[in-house]
């Protein structure tokens, strides 16, 4: 079934997601999940608007992005278990994890304890290191797993949501913005007019 393209952000993920689908999105959130940068979030709102538009099944997109991010944090946690903090360290700054962002991370982490798991699943950054700090810290697997497993819950669920829902209605929400787009170009036109002009003009009095 054919749809309109992705809007905005989500447009440079559409080739990704037409050619391998449900594939493409256990990949992304599984390897974000593990420290990897990785579209994770992004790409579930795209499936979540493919799925809202007929492309793809929401409850297959749902449980397939569930698994990846909980196994993904898993291995994220196996990580930092088995390697330390030493492995963190060396290795960390290839997927912008640098010595200072973790040991910041890993000092909420502590201060917060289990509930942050769940909580690091919408916050960038602690979304991506959530294991492998759960690993480093030492907190029981089964812990972590119960509230890694609710966190992914809620994330895949909420924006899954959101996204079909705007899916299902993706042909009127490209009418509206088809419509006051260019009231909108106009703003942004005179915005920065604007702020040219002020620019100008105190550097006239500068002078």
């Amino acid at each position: 079934m054919s749809s309109p393209p992705l809007p905005g952000p989500l447009a440079h993920l559409e080739p990704l997601l037409g050619h391998y689908g449900y594939w493409a999105v256990g990949a992304v959130v599984f390897v974000e999940d593990f420290g990897v940068p990785a579209p994770g979030e992004t790409i579930l709102l795209a499936a979540g608007v493919y799925a809202g538009a007929g492309r793809l099944n929401v409850v297959a997109v749902a449980l397939i992005a569930f698994a990846a991010a909980v196994a993904g944090d898993n291995v994220g946690y196996l990580i930092g278990r088995v390697g330390g903090r030493a492995f963190v360290h060396r290795w960390g700054r290839y997927v912008f994890l640098t010595p200072k962002r973790f040991e910041a991370a890993e000092e909420f982490f502590a201060r917060h304890g289990g509930k942050i798991v769940t909580v690091a699943r919408f916050v960038e950054g602690l979304r991506q290191a959530n294991g492998v700090i759960a690993g480093t810290t030492g907190m029981h697997w089964r812990r972590f797993l119960a509230f890694n497993a609710l966190g992914a819950a809620l994330w895949v669920g909420l924006w899954t949501t959101l996204a079909y829902l705007a899916g299902s209605h993706i042909t009127a929400i490209y009418d509206e913005i088809r419509r006051y787009q260019p009231y909108v170009v106009l703003a942004v036109a005179v915005v920065i007019a604007g702020f040219v002009v002020r620019h100008l003009v105190r550097r006239h009095r500068a002078r």
